[in-house]
């Protein structure tokens, strides 16, 4: 819940106060669509709320609002975050998996560089890269409980090439957690609406005991992402 609190600071999964709306004057050389965006995120509660808890991105509430409904960051849990730049998904399974006092290990991966998290191995890699299932195994001592993908293209403005890249993204994302999850584990990876292929879903369905799609509160009501998740990998 929103109130959750430790420390005095807010650890739920929803902004918490309320803040005076910002409205952006016109401004020379700013396009119409550009204004727009401004007073969106000067606007959005979960950019102030981001800011407040001094997470790298409003992305991070995406990712506490699908774990309260599903529950599969455990203290001790073993995470691997693909694509984790600028990082607030590492910095979310840090916080509940609890490195160092649970035994839980998080890495974030990304081929942009990241500046350091607290309790979390962040690597400047490409998972596509033949050697990075054995890399990330050795760094996390066994097989992992939790592969994350947050991951997405830049978009080009035509629909059916972005849901392409999208779903790419995510076929390439469980090709990958096929080879690192342990029995048991879960594969979250970002979809869009409509969009996860059948050929997708059957093979999720193969691997995991239960799929699911998941639209979390603070992905915003005009975007057609959403998050597929599969739970008790078979192995």
């Amino acid at each position: 819940m929103a109130k959750d609190t430790k420390g005095g600071r807010p650890t739920g999964s929803l902004p918490t106060g309320r803040r005076a709306t910002v409205r952006v004057k016109t401004a020379r050389g700013r396009t119409v669509s550009s204004q727009r965006w401004l007073q969106r995120q000067l606007n959005d509660p979960y950019v102030a709320e981001a800011k407040k808890r001094g997470y790298r991105s409003r992305a991070a509430f995406k990712l506490l609002q699908i774990d309260d409904q599903i529950r599969f960051l455990k203290p001790g849990a073993r995470i691997v975050d693909l694509g984790a730049a600028p990082g607030g998904w590492t910095q979310v399974s840090v916080e509940r998996a609890k490195p160092g006092r649970g035994g839980g290990i998080v890495i974030g991966l990304d081929i942009t560089p990241v500046e350091p998290i607290p309790g979390a191995t962040v690597l400047a890699k490409d998972f596509y890269d033949d050697d990075a299932p054995a890399v990330l195994m050795a760094l996390l001592a066994g097989p992992a409980d939790v592969v994350l993908s947050d991951m997405a293209a830049s978009a080009t403005g035509d629909t059916q090439t972005d849901h392409l890249r999208i779903m790419g993204l995510a076929e390439a994302a469980h090709d990958f957690a096929r080879q690192v999850l342990k029995p048991g584990g879960t594969f979250v990876a970002k979809v869009l609406r409509g969009g996860t292929e059948r050929s997708l879903l059957d093979r999720l369905k193969k691997d995991f005991t239960k799929v699911r799609h998941v639209k979390p509160e603070s992905s915003r009501a005009d975007s057609a992402e959403m998050y597929v998740v599969g739970t008790g990998f078979r192995g």
